[in-house]
């Protein structure tokens, strides 16, 4: 097994102890919505402290339920790995591409190199 298999593996075992220790071990089992976003608990330890807060401003849209707005961050998340993914995968592409004209330049020239010096032995 080369050393980039045994540290891809390394990492997605690293990930799935992230997504899956807090569910084993019960993390969060005191609070009535265990997994929330970190702008509902914001929103919680505020009105706790401040319970006449006004907002400054209101979001522009706001999704019927949890479910939808689960849904579209998702879909913000598949779009912005994706835009990266080309983006990486692009330059990945550009590299091997540039290595390979190096390489062809190259044999090119040595190629070039021995037919010159076979052709002034021969006169």
């Amino acid at each position: 097994m080369s050393r980039n298999t045994k540290i891809n593996l390394l990492l997605l075992l690293a990930v799935a102890a992230l997504a899956v220790l807090p569910l084993a071990l019960g993390l969060g089992d005191h609070k009535k919505e265990p997994f929330t976003g970190a702008d509902g608990e914001a929103e919680t330890a505020i009105t706790e402290i401040e319970p006449d807060y006004k907002p400054w401003f209101s979001p522009l849209y706001e999704p019927p339920s949890g479910e939808i707005e689960s849904a579209l961050f998702s879909l913000q998340a598949a779009l912005g790995s994706g835009v990266l993914a080309y983006y990486f995968g692009l330059r990945r592409g550009r590299r091997q591409g540039e290595q390979r004209a190096r390489e062809r330049d190259s044999e090119s020239r040595a190629a070039g190199g021995a037919a010159e010096e076979s052709t002034a032995e021969g006169a």
